[in-house]
């Protein structure tokens, strides 16, 4: 087919995403949970499929990548116990045989985890931030960085959901004693020995090559600012009172106070975030592109920015602090995103169609 034949004919993209077979039997558009994003794509006249993923079905749903002209994927790192292990590998052969692919796992290894938060620490969204590559280093800095610099959050790299990420803060009057609190939903605090927990944490090492180590941000309970972003513009914002390494009240974990606020979604235009807006456009994206070696087209086509309020500068005005780049799978997501989904994705198809076309 020439170029000029395929000009006329709609791009087709698959929308990837984890389940069993029953998932995959039943997949429909109307049952998506990506239903608008689906309606978005066909109102810029891209043909879009989705596609569910499984190990146990990898060589079929590799088949499916392959006959289409993208692929956006919303996998998890960690999703009851399974990773993103054997699909990754499985993508980057997808995308070298044609299909575009976002966001790619080369990309996601670049700033879809924590360890961003290390690599871009000199940029005005930057805090009081450390990286351990191994156990030994691990063992060796992270105890008297504890004593003296006070509370600290640790990541795993990869996860999701909470999932290894600790807020660790010294036992008053209890020598070499933490209290540790995990970010997952319905954790409770905990009183362990240092090195237990030092223990506890060993096999992140394994997943993810390395734990960060953050200064916990006394504004948390705040709540946390989900910066939605399209490529390297951004496409909306929620903000939530998170409850996420908040101590839960007496009641217990799965009392309703325990539970984190809603979110509440807003367009790009909503004037509380017209400053951090700027700020990722204008600099922090640019800035994360040029330090990580991404470039624009490189970016996914949806990913967000979480950030929690960091001290009031000298004029009283918010500062913003980094918590976590999601790429891999951004969802919930406000009304505007679909829209700005899909633009992004009938630019890349574009793109992607004139540079094989040698156009």
């Amino acid at each position: 087919m020439d170029a000029d034949q395929q000009k006329f004919l709609p791009f087709k993209v698959a929308i990837l995403s984890r389940g069993d077979a029953a998932a995959r039997r039943d997949a429909t558009l109307q049952n998506s949970r990506f239903v608008r994003v689906f309606e978005a794509l066909a109102a810029a006249g891209i043909e879009a499929r989705p596609i569910i993923y499984d190990e146990t079905f990898a060589d079929a749903v590799r088949n499916q990548l392959l006959a289409v002209d993208g692929v956006l994927v919303w996998v998890d790192p960690i999703h009851q116990g399974k990773t993103r292990a054997a699909l990754d590998p499985l993508l980057c052969e997808v995308a070298t045989q044609g299909p575009w692919v976002s966001a790619h796992p080369d990309v996601i290894l670049k700033m879809g985890v924590k360890e961003v938060l290390y690599r871009t620490r000199h940029l005005g969204w930057g805090a009081d931030t450390h990286r351990y590559d191994s156990v030994s280093a691990f063992r060796e800095e992270f105890p008297s960085r504890l004593r003296t610099d006070g509370p600290r959050v640790l990541k795993q790299n990869r996860g999701n959901g909470g999932q290894g990420v600790w807020k660790v803060e010294a036992v008053p009057d209890a020598d070499a004693r933490v209290r540790v609190l995990q970010a997952q939903r319905g954790s409770l605090p905990e009183d362990i020995s240092l090195d237990d927990f030092i223990g506890r944490c060993e096999p992140y090492f394994g997943w993810g090559g390395c734990i960060i180590d953050q200064a916990f941000q006394p504004r948390l309970p705040e709540g946390m600012i989900r910066c939605y972003m399209s490529g390297s513009m951004v496409a909306g914002f929620g903000h939530q009172l998170v409850k996420s390494l908040v101590p839960p009240p007496p009641a217990g974990p799965d009392s309703p106070e325990a539970q984190s606020g809603p979110r509440n979604m807003h367009g790009p235009e909503a004037p509380l975030f017209q400053v951090l807006r700027r700020l990722m456009e204008d600099e922090w994206t640019p800035q994360m592109m040029e330090t990580l070696g991404i470039d624009e087209p490189s970016l996914p086509v949806i990913w967000d920015a979480d950030f929690l309020y960091g001290p009031r500068d000298a004029v009283g005005a918010d500062t913003y602090v980094l918590c976590e780049i999601n790429a891999s799978s951004c969802f919930r997501i406000p009304d505007e995103v679909p829209a700005a989904i899909a633009r992004t994705v009938k630019d890349r198809l574009q793109q992607t169609f004139k540079a094989n076309s040698g156009r």
